[in-house]
């Protein structure tokens, strides 16, 4: 048998994963993300729908898809997004249709929401989600990523740090927790945690057909 023929017979049927990743803001978990998806050709990224404006250098479809909130409104009636939350006075959502599609073709999706929209996911998504939520090493090492980001006024930073310290308060509510005081760190364990769901028993569906072919000889 070729190496090929071997690796096709030993691939067993997997359901995806939706590996979300929550924190307040600043704390690093869009970060994170992106370093996942740079290492990790398997994965990929959830692209939300919002209603927030384009900002410099976000390119529509690879950042989120731009709506308008008549079109939003339209998609949380119609039952197209998964989830949905307004932040700051804009809304965001996950589409239902390539997350659902994605997953059933074993298929692995990350996506940084809010802990508002990790809720919802536990309703609609509950077996094929992994939350983890990213925590900041202090209060000023928060806020000084905020300042850093030179994208926004010292009063829009102030409301964001009042928003944060509340945000912070849901972290009992996910699988992992990871504290983001070094992100090489950080991302390796994120990464730890993606492996060890990715073996996870229940979401193996080919396990059995597999098991049993090696049982058969």
């Amino acid at each position: 048998m070729s190496s090929g023929a071997a690796r096709n017979a030993l691939e067993i049927g997997r359901r995806g994963i939706l590996l979300v990743l929550s924190s307040p803001s600043g704390a690093g978990k869009t970060t994170i993300t992106r370093e996942l998806i740079s290492r990790d050709p398997r994965l990929k990224i959830s692209v939300s729908v919002t209603t927030r404006p384009r900002r410099k250098g976000e390119i529509e479809g690879k950042h989120y898809h731009f709506v308008s909130q008549q079109r939003f409104d339209a998609m949380v009636k119609g039952g197209e997004l998964l989830e949905h939350a307004t932040v700051f006075g804009h809304s965001y959502g996950t589409p239902r249709g390539p997350v659902e599609a994605a997953l059933a073709a074993g298929e692995d999706i990350i996506s940084d929401i809010d802990w508002q929209g990790t809720q919802q996911l536990r309703g609609t998504i509950r077996d094929d989600l992994v939350a983890v939520f990213v925590l900041p090493p202090s209060i000023a090492a928060l806020e000084q990523r905020l300042k850093t980001r030179a994208q926004d006024s010292d009063e829009t930073v102030r409301g964001r740090m009042a928003k944060s310290i509340d945000e912070m308060s849901h972290w009992p509510e996910y699988d992992y927790v990871v504290v983001n005081s070094d992100l090489a760190e950080s991302v390796a364990r994120v990464a730890a945690v993606l492996a060890a769901e990715r073996v996870r028993r229940a979401r193996q569906i080919g396990l059995a057909e597999f098991v049993n072919r090696l049982r058969g000889g």
